[in-house]
C-alpha cells in the first residue's frame, strides 16, 4: 500500500474538490469517507465530512474539511507527467477559475510545461513526460524563505529515515548563478514512492504550512515513536497526531487502519479521546474503539 499520502486541507470544499479532480483527471474513485463524529476545533457539524480519501491516476491522495485556518500555496505541488496529447486538455480542465503561475510553453528544461494554481488553491505542475513511469503525479516541495537552500538536506534527512530510499535525479544552479549550487530540480524516492524538491531564492510571500501535509500510514505505535523521534522538531506542533520537522512540513502520523477506528460505532468516543492527545496513543484508540 502506498506508505505516504498527500492530504490537502480546504475549509468545507473537500466533496467537491474530489468530485471535480476525479472527473479532470478521469481516472480515479473515492476510497473511504469519514464524518465529524464529535465536536471539534473546526466548529464543523456532526455528520458532515471530515476527510474523504482518493485516488487519481493511481496516486492515493486526501482531503481535510478543516475550516478556514490555512491556506494552500505554491510550497507544495503536484509534478503531472502527461502524455504529449493530453498535456493542453489538462491545463484547460485544471485552469477553469483559476490561474497561471508559469504559462503553458515551450521551456529550457521541457518541451512542454506550465504550472498553475486551480480553482481550490492546489498547484499542479503539468509536463510532457520523458520516459515510462507508474507514478504520473509526484508531490514537489518548494524550498523558500528561511528554508532556502534546504532542499538537499531535507531530501537527505527524508531519505533516512525510509526503507526503500534513493535519489533518481539531482541538478544544481551552475557556476556563476546567483542561486549556485541550490537544487534546482531533485527527484527522489521513499518507500518507493516518488518525491521533488527544489531550492529558490526569490522572494516568495508564501511558506510550508498545514495546508498540505503528509500522512504517514504506519506498521504500529513503535513506528509512529519512531516518526516522532526522528522527524517532530516542534513539540507545539504535535497534537493528535500531526507533527511539523525542522523545514516546516506538516505530518500526520496513524497506523494501518485508522480509518476504521475513526467511521465505527464509536467514533464519538474515538474523536474524543483523539482530541485530549498530542501525541497519537494507538491503545488508547483502540480501547475506546472496542468500548461498550
Amino acid at each position: 500500500m502506498q506508505k505516504i499520502v498527500p492530504c490537502l486541507w480546504f475549509d468545507s470544499e473537500g466533496e467537491e474538490a474530489v468530485d471535480f479532480y476525479i472527473k479532470t483527471f478521469g481516472e480515479g474513485k473515492i476510497l473511504n469517507t469519514s464524518r465529524y463524529a464529535a465536536d471539534t476545533p473546526s466548529n464543523k457539524p456532526i455528520g458532515s465530512v471530515m476527510t474523504i480519501e482518493f485516488e487519481i491516476n493511481g496516486l492515493k491522495l486526501m482531503v481535510l474539511n478543516g475550516g478556514p485556518i490555512f491556506k494552500l500555496n505554491q510550497s507544495i505541488s503536484f509534478f503531472v507527467l502527461c502524455k504529449p496529447q493530453e498535456i493542453d486538455g489538462l491545463w484547460e480542465k485544471l485552469s477553469v477559475g483559476g490561474s497561471a503561475l508559469m504559462p503553458l510553453g515551450k521551456y529550457p528544461f521541457s518541451e512542454r510545461y506550465g504550472w498553475l494554481q486551480d480553482k481550490y488553491g492546489v498547484s499542479w505542475q503539468l509536463m510532457v513526460e520523458t520516459e515510462k513511469t507508474d507514478q504520473k503525479i509526484i508531490p514537489s516541495l518548494l524550498f523558500v524563505g528561511n528554508v532556502y537552500g534546504r532542499a538537499h538536506e531535507a531530501m537527505d534527512l527524508y531519505a533516512s529515515l525510509f526503507e526503500n530510499s534513493k535519489v533518481n535525479q539531482i541538478s544544481y544552479y551552475p557556476n556563476g548563478d546567483p542561486q549556485e549550487g541550490k537544487i534546482t530540480y531533485a527527484q527522489f524516492e521513499l518507500h518507493g514512492e516518488k518525491f521533488v524538491v527544489m531550492d529558490s531564492g526569490f522572494a516568495h510571500k508564501f511558506s510550508f504550512n498545514e495546508a498540505v501535509s503528509f500522512v504517514i500510514y504506519c506498521n504500529d505505535q513503535e513506528e509512529i515513536n519512531y516518526f516522532y523521534d526522528k522527524l517532530s522538531a516542534d513539540p507545539k506542533a504535535e497534537i493528535c497526531g500531526w507533527i511539523k520537522d525542522k523545514f516546516g512540513v506538516s505530518w500526520q502520523l496513524v497506523t494501518i487502519g485508522f480509518e476504521k477506528l475513526m467511521t465505527g460505532k464509536n467514533a464519538k468516543k474515538v474523536t474524543e479521546e483523539l482530541l485530549k492527545m498530542k501525541r497519537l496513543d494507538i491503545k488508547k484508540l483502540q480501547e475506546a474503539y472496542e468500548s461498550a
